[in-house]
């Protein structure tokens, strides 16, 4: 067996041992610890903070939340990802690159910045309100700030630049002339799209899907600042215990609980998906 690429992997690896596997350990055993309102933390293993997440109800309205939040955004970034990546490939340049830049953009700005911008506009006196006040389809200003709507729209805002990232790279590598052999073989358009064009799509899919579901349900900024105190999430909850309960253990613990839901549901979506569509996905790594 070669030995240079273990030897060259090894900066790579130790960098990601220090700056992720060693905290995440760190966090980990910092969950079994207990907390006293007095004398703060206190080093005595138990499973008293797991207990205490599972056992109210509080925390698991919270961990609904988030994971139905994770799963609506991806189904919205779905929806927007395929059919906008599907026009950006079949554009001509100099448009293709102009409007691949206009959707990518956004990722150049702070995450901060564009939901406060998104505060502004879904406020009572904001853009959206204004509107529809003046289309006549609303009688008065309608919440959207502090709500879950803001916040779902807040994240697909944020999300839908990596779903169609991650789709445009499957797409480019697709043959054309497959679609032309359907079309003229006397397939609809959309029965070419959901026969031909979308289980070769999976991959790319699959990865987006991963990308957004893995950052909308550990999002911060966002459901901090459109969903406010009342309306949490895993990761403001996580951040009052840190920071403002002073809790460390049971944020840890909430943390830890995050991070392994989201490793069920990845791995699990990615094994369903890999065994529906095999053919592609042995395909891509034989090609």
């Amino acid at each position: 067996m070669r030995k240079e690429p273990f030897v060259l992997l090894t900066p790579a690896l130790l960098l990601f041992c220090g700056m992720l596997i060693i905290p995440m350990l760190l966090v980990a055993v910092l969950s079994f610890y207990a907390f006293n309102g007095t004398t703060g933390i206190v080093p005595d293993f138990s499973f008293g903070n797991y207990i205490t997440i599972f056992s109210d109800p509080y925390y698991g309205e919270i961990f609904l939340r988030t994971a139905g939040m994770a799963l609506l955004v991806t189904v919205i970034c779905l929806v927007l990802g395929i059919p906008e990546t599907l026009i950006l490939a079949r554009m001509r340049a100099p448009w293709r690159g102009i409007f691949l830049v206009m959707v990518l953009g956004p990722l150049l700005i702070s995450v901060v910045v564009r939901t406060l911008g998104w505060s502004i506009l879904m406020g009572r006196q904001g853009l959206i309100n204004d509107t529809l006040l003046l289309l006549g389809l609303i009688d008065s200003p309608i919440r959207l700030t502090f709500t879950f709507t803001g916040m779902v729209i807040g994240l697909v805002h944020v999300m839908v630049p990596f779903m169609i990232i991650s789709i445009w790279a499957t797409l480019r590598k697709l043959d054309p002339t497959v679609e032309y052999a359907g079309r003229s073989l006397g397939g609809s358009p959309l029965t070419v799209f959901r026969r031909i064009i979308f289980p070769q799509l999976m991959p790319g899919i699959l990865s987006g899907s991963i990308i957004v579901f893995a950052l909308s349900a550990s999002a911060f900024a966002t459901p901090a600042i459109l969903g406010g105190r009342r309306l949490k999430v895993v990761a403001t909850a996580a951040y009052d215990e840190f920071l403002n309960s002073l809790n460390w253990p049971l944020g840890a613990a909430i943390v830890i609980l995050l991070l392994i839901a989201n490793i069920i549901i990845i791995m699990g979506l990615n094994r369903y998906t890999e065994r529906k569509y095999r053919m592609i996905f042995s395909a891509g790594e034989n090609g």
